[in-house]
This record gives structure tokens, sequence and C-alpha cells, in this order.
């Protein structure tokens, strides 16, 4: 059996079935660019990123869409604050966005629209939904017929009468009825608008990503992801006029990541409980930020708090110091004559037969709706192992290896690279580590002290072991 993954659309998990072959179209919402992200956020853009990394490591080609909204409400009041142009706001929280994804090792898409980008294409497909009967114009504001699309409501399960009794129209919509929406804006003073057949406007906000899925993935796709708040009403609109002008099945499957808790209450910026992604990378390592928000499976909600970024911070060292004493011990290995070696090797089918388990443990747990919790857990039992091997006496350079290889292909699978000292810092390491070895066998223990000092000052531990002397970073 191949990839589960739960489908918000029927609420149970599915096999994996694309629309072509070995191919996955996905599209996944981006930021709305007015100001820095928060944490919760970040968790969704993390997530989907390393659903992403998965399908390409099982094989798939995978087209990611992942969108800037540069034109909206809280940019042009954004605008009006900083007293800058609305161009200029947005520019500035892309660039501010790609710094800290580029933190967190979040890969790039294979392409990032922007709203301002694809405006022929939206006045386009408004004004086919308005010659198909789905959408209307009122004084140079475009609505969405709700009543004319009959599923409205099958991914959230808000029935149209529910919407109705829910949402009143203010005094400054147009709108026939409440269930309504805006797929054109009429241009308000000092706004920034787009010539239309409706006169100048701009687009509304659920209109965009139909617009830009359709334009770089096609009619149809075969993922749709975003936080578990856009179901309704973004989610649920979006599939209306999709499905509304293409008469086919939007999306194959939705995937809708949990929320995250600050402290074992909701992130609300209106109480000030919430936390910008920025200000915890300043605090915290990006990597072990990363780790935190992959240490639930993505459905799950997640709760922040600093013991548990402790944890991870503490969890990525064991994994770094597991690889970094293997490497350690294959140098020294590789030191020794071959002969040597060769009369210590143990049944080297044994190791391939234990990394392959680690292996095999991983890809059961991310194959089922991307677990990436019990996949990390895989990869922590493989760490055992290999901390248990690293000590054998009859451990070889190819066993060794074998296990560098398989913890740092798993965790770069999640977006985790281990960790890896290189060029100077690491030669001017082991330097001192010599001299300090040399200065033991005469008996000088001052001058060894005294390296030890100097390393431990630079942030490093040494550890003496029967093997010889190994160091890390606390």
């Amino acid at each position: 059996m191949g990839i589960t993954l739960y489908n918000s659309m029927t609420r149970r998990k599915e096999e994996l079935e694309t629309i072509e072959p070995g191919k996955v179209r996905f599209y996944a919402c981006g930021p709305t660019v007015y100001n820095l992200f928060h944490l919760g956020n970040a968790r969704m853009f993390v997530v989907f990123d390393m659903i992403r990394r998965y399908l390409e490591y099982r094989g798939y080609e995978v087209k990611f869409v992942q969108n800037f909204t540069d034109v909206d409400d809280r940019i042009i009041q954004r605008a009006n604050e900083l007293k800058l142009g609305f161009r200029e706001v947005a520019n500035r929280y892309i660039a501010a966005y790609f710094e800290d994804a580029d933190a967190l090792g979040i890969e790039r898409a294979t392409v990032h629209p922007r709203v301002t980008e694809c405006i022929p294409d939206i006045v386009s497909f408004v004004a086919d939904l308005v010659d198909s009967g789905h959408a209307y114009e009122r004084d140079g504001n475009v609505y969405f017929d709700a009543s004319s699309f009959p599923e409205y409501g099958k991914l959230s399960g808000h029935s149209i009468a529910e919407v109705q009794s829910g949402f009143r129209i203010e005094v400054h919509e147009h709108k026939d009825d409440p269930a309504d929406f805006a797929l054109w804006k009429a241009a308000k003073p000092d706004e920034e608008y787009w010539e239309s057949p409706w006169g100048p406007g701009r687009p509304g906000w659920h209109i965009e990503c139909s617009v830009m899925n359709a334009k770089y993935l096609g009619e149809q796709i075969d993922i749709h992801a975003g936080g578990r708040d856009l179901i309704f009403p973004h989610h649920e609109n979006e599939i209306a006029q999709t499905e509304a002008h293409f008469h086919k099945e939007f999306s194959r499957y939705w995937l809708h990541n949990g929320t995250l808790n600050i402290n074992g209450e909701k992130m609300s910026k209106s109480t000030g409980n919430f936390i910008m992604t920025r200000d915890l990378l300043k605090q915290r390592p990006a990597r072990a930020v990363r780790y935190y928000l992959l240490s639930a499976q993505y459905r799950n909600p997640l709760n922040f708090t600093e013991e548990g970024m402790d944890q991870a911070e503490n969890a990525l060292g064991r994994v770094d110091r597991s690889v970094k004493n293997l490497r350690h011990r294959v140098d020294g290995l590789r030191q020794q004559p071959h002969y040597l070696i060769e009369a210590l090797s143990p049944d080297k089918d044994q190791v391939a037969l234990q990394v392959a388990s680690v292996r095999t443990a991983f890809t059961a747990a991310m194959d089922d709706d991307f677990n990436s919790a019990d996949g990390i857990a895989a990869i922590f039992e493989g760490v055992r192992q290999a901390n248990t091997y690293v000590e054998q006496q009859n451990a070889t350079p190819e066993g060794l290896q074998l296990w560098i290889d398989t913890i740092e292909e798993l965790m770069a699978v999640l977006g985790l690279h281990v960790e890896s000292e290189v060029g100077m810092l690491e030669a001017d390491i082991l330097k001192l580590i010599e001299d300090r070895n040399e200065a033991r066998a005469r008996r000088d223990f001052q001058r060894a002290d005294e390296i030890r000092d100097e390393l431990q000052n630079n942030g490093i531990i040494l550890e003496d072991t029967p093997q010889g002397t190994r160091w890390h970073k606390p």
C-alpha cells in the first residue's frame, strides 16, 4: 500500500491516487503580506514543506504552488499606518517572509505567484462566472451567487441556510444574499485599483486562489492545503467558484493542519497570546523551531511551551552527537591497517537489516498521513541502535557509514539536516585535541587542562572514551 492521507472533504483517510501517475499538483495557501508571519503560520508553512519533501522522497514529481496575497484590506491599512505605498509594504513583507522561511528550512515553491501578477486572469475568470449566471454585478461590485451552486457547504458542512442565518449584509455591501461573497470589489478613494468591465476595482480574497490554481496547475489539482481556519469560508468559496466555472471536481484531496496553542491557550492576536516567528528565531535555533513544529502529527493541535522548545533542542543535540560519534569512530578505524578491520568485521548483513528496519518504520509512519511524530520516533530508534553499534569493538567503517547515511537521509526528509562543522573550525578543534593528547602522553596535565578549558570556553565539550576523545557542542 502506498501513501494514505486524511481528506477533509470525505473525512477519512484515502490512498493517494494522482491525476497523472507519478506527479502531484499541490497548492498551499500562502501569506497575506501585511506583516511578519506568526508561529501558527509557521506551522502551516513547515508542515506543507515537509509533506512536499516526503512526496519527492517517495519518487513523486511535485509541482508546488504557494501564493502571496499582495492586495488586501489589511495591506491597505498597514500602508496607511506606515505612510508607505501599497506595493512597498507588500514587497517588504514578501522579502521578510523569505528570510524567515529560509531560516526554517522551507524550500521555495515551484511558483510563488502574486495576486497583482494575475489581475487579467482574475477579471476573465469573474466575467465567465457572470456570463454563466453564477455571479452578478451591483454598483461595480461582483458577487458569487451561492444559491447557484447546489453543493455549497460540502467541505465545511455549513449549508446555505446556516450561512444566511449567521451572516448579515453590512450597510456598505450590495449583495443579494448574506451567503453570497465578493469576487470583485469596486474601488474606494485612495485605494489601489485595476480597470474591469464593472469599473475600477480589485479582486476579492477567495477568487485569487481559484485563478492561480487554474493558471499554474490546471483545472483540477491533486492536493489543496491550508490551515484548519481556512476551511470556511475561504476553501468552501474556492470550491464553489472553481467547480461552477470548470464543471468538474476542483481538488482530489484537502489537507488542513491543526491549531497552535501558546501555553495551553488558543493563540490570539486580540488577546496578545501569540508569538511572531522572527522573535522566536532570535531566541532559539531555527532548526529546533522546525523540529518542534513537526513534533506532533500535523492534524493534531500543538501546544507551544518553553519546556517543549528545550526538549526540541536537546533531541537535536542527541542526533548530532550520535552522528558525530559515528564519524569520529569511522575516522579512527580508517587509520588502522586494513587487515585489522577485516579481522574485526561482523556480519555486514546484520547492520544492513537493522538499518532497513529503521527506514521501513520511518516510511510506514510517513505513509500514514505524513505522521512526522512517529517518523521522528523511528529516527530515534535508529539513533539508539547506532549508539550501541558505535561502542562495539567489531564495528566497521562500512557499518558506521551506513548508520550515518541513514540518519542523515531521514532527517533531511524532514528538513532537519544533521549539523556538521566543517572547514577551519573543525580543523582547529581537532588540532587542539591532538595537542591535548600529546600533553597527556608526556604527563603535562596542566597543559592538557588548559586546552580542555580553552575548548570549553568556546562551547566545545570533550569526552574521553576507550575509542579516543570525542567532542560536541552542548
